[in-house]
């Protein structure tokens, strides 16, 4: 079971934490956590961009020349591909990119990301992240006092005012325990999260 430490907001270490090993601890699938990260940006493509084939180009119903004794090559339409205002030959289409993962690998994909973030010691555990007020100067200050910049912050249900703080603040994102995914704990380098949120996710995914 691994055992992380525990800091309050001024950085300052006031315990530790068993984390389960059914989430934070186990054999980490690169595989699966690649399928994840593609599927995910898969899903998020639009998949509409669109040109015309030759058949959809309009105009072009006649022959520009005759076929025979003009000197120039025989040519059938001015909509073929080779002219300028023609059709496009193999021409993109609106589609569907995602593909779909089964629960099992998601939660798997997950359980691995967690665990790679443990194993590199690049999971912070808070005691607590609470504001009176909105004020993205105070999100500020504790990420200055646990020496973190690029961070995704995890935080409990009812945590508005936290969430709200670090809204402006570059290269960090919060989630909430059911919002987390494999792109974003990889994509951030620190992943930062409560006790409460710790609890939550055990909860789910133990």
């Amino acid at each position: 079971m691994a055992n992380v430490s525990v800091y309050n907001i001024e950085g300052k270490e006031v315990g530790t934490i068993d984390l389960n090993d059914a989430v934070f601890g186990v054999e980490v699938n690169e595989h699966l956590v690649h399928m994840a990260v593609v599927s995910q940006l898969a899903n998020k493509r639009q998949g509409t961009q669109k040109a015309k084939t030759r058949s959809e180009v309009s105009g072009g119903g006649r022959k520009p020349w005759r076929q025979k004794g003009t000197g120039h090559a025989r040519q059938g339409s001015t909509r073929a591909p080779q002219w300028t205002g023609g059709g496009v030959v193999f021409a993109p289409v609106p589609r569907d990119y995602s593909f779909k993962m089964n629960k099992k690998e998601k939660r798997a994909a997950l359980k691995s990301a967690l665990t790679s973030r443990v194993e590199e010691k690049k999971f912070i555990v808070v005691d607590e992240i609470k504001f009176d007020e909105i004020k993205t100067k105070n999100f500020a200050n504790i990420l200055k006092n646990l020496d973190v910049s690029k961070a995704l912050v995890v935080l409990e249900d009812g945590n508005e005012k936290a969430e709200l703080s670090a809204r402006n603040i570059p290269d960090v994102k919060t989630a909430r325990t059911n919002t987390i995914n494999v792109y974003d704990i990889l994509k951030y380098n620190t992943v930062i999260t409560t006790k409460a949120a710790v609890a939550n996710i055990e909860e789910v995914y133990a």
